[in-house]
């Protein structure tokens, strides 16, 4: 087992559940997971080295000074005595083989305290809305699990795909006879980049009621207030700019075509995807490209530290 126990807790306790998550759209599943761990006052008891499988592409250099490889991301097990619990949270999705083997790691790690069943939570983006509700869907590895899902208000999965580590985890612990489910919460696809912590308080919600845990839900709920008002008047800014613009060129009248109350989704979608092309080539015509998009919809204050973070991220780099 390649997990550092770090305080022994086997007199302790013989958790029969293991909570789980790795970064991914919205934040969702470690922001459920995080805020979870916090309002349990959890305890740190293990820990997996990263370092041999997360590599590095590139080094910070400051003064003339290459800075080691100390700030590696962390996989960190807690571990909560009432109700008897172990929460794996990671800052990292490791693909490939890496993944594969920090998986068996983790899984020893379940094994060896008598883990019987892992829930993971994560993100489902859709074609919608702030506004409407989530949904938390659910998969699992076994019938029995699937069927008990239901019991607590999560709708089953029917198709599709879980990607990362989450699919990973729910196929290598069948292997191991471990009952594995992930709950998925809906949240609009245009914002996979901004964390979404409405989404993140329903798998709060639902894993509160799965586990009979009672959880302080006024910081989150505060969050969820926030970001609702920071994605209403994103939403708004486009309505109001659309509604007294002047059609012009092809992609303005291709947005005349669509229902005025989908033109926020629309014009979200293009800007994720504008974004999501700078991030991996910061010219200056995609980025001219993407500023003047934020500009046409009067946008760019809401976006200038994370449209500027962009090229604070690339300053570091030069050729090898």
């Amino acid at each position: 087992m390649n997990a550092r126990i770090t305080r022994d807790i086997s007199d302790r306790m013989r958790p029969s559940v293991m909570l789980a998550a790795w970064p991914g759209m919205g934040s969702v599943g470690v922001g459920a997971l995080d805020y979870l761990r916090r309002k349990l006052d959890a305890m740190p008891f293990a820990e997996i080295d990263m370092s041999e499988y997360f590599a590095p592409e590139a080094v910070v250099v400051e003064k003339g000074l290459a800075r080691s490889f100390s700030d590696l991301p962390s996989h960190v097990f807690y571990y909560v005595e009432e109700p008897p619990l172990i929460i794996s949270e990671s800052e990292a999705q490791i693909p490939g083989m890496g993944g594969t083997v920090l998986m068996g790691h983790m899984l020893d790690l379940a094994q060896r305290f008598k883990v019987e069943t892992i829930y993971t939570g994560a993100a489902y983006a859709m074609p919608i809305s702030h506004n409407e509700r989530v949904q938390v869907l659910g998969a699992a590895n076994q019938e029995a699990l699937r069927d008990a899902l239901e019991r607590y208000g999560v709708e089953i999965l029917q198709e599709g795909h879980i990607a990362g580590l989450n699919g990973l985890l729910l196929g290598t612990a069948g292997l191991r006879n471990i009952r594995a489910a992930c709950l998925l919460a809906t949240m609009p696809m245009y914002a996979q980049m901004m964390p979404n912590p409405k989404a993140s308080r329903e798998i709060v919600r639902a894993w509160a009621k799965m586990l009979d845990l009672d959880v302080n839900m006024e910081e989150i709920d505060q969050a969820v207030e926030r970001m609702d008002d920071t994605m209403s008047q994103i939403e708004e800014k486009i309505r109001t700019t659309f509604s007294t613009m002047e059609h012009e060129n092809e992609d303005e009248i291709e947005l005349e075509e669509v229902d005025e109350e989908q033109v926020p989704q629309v014009v979200m979608e293009r800007i994720e995807r504008l974004f999501g092309e700078v991030e991996h080539d910061t010219s200056k015509e995609k980025a001219a490209l993407l500023k003047r998009e934020l500009d046409r919809w009067n946008l760019y204050g809401l976006y200038e530290d994370r449209f500027l973070g962009l090229f604070r991220k690339d300053s570091g780099s030069g050729r090898g």
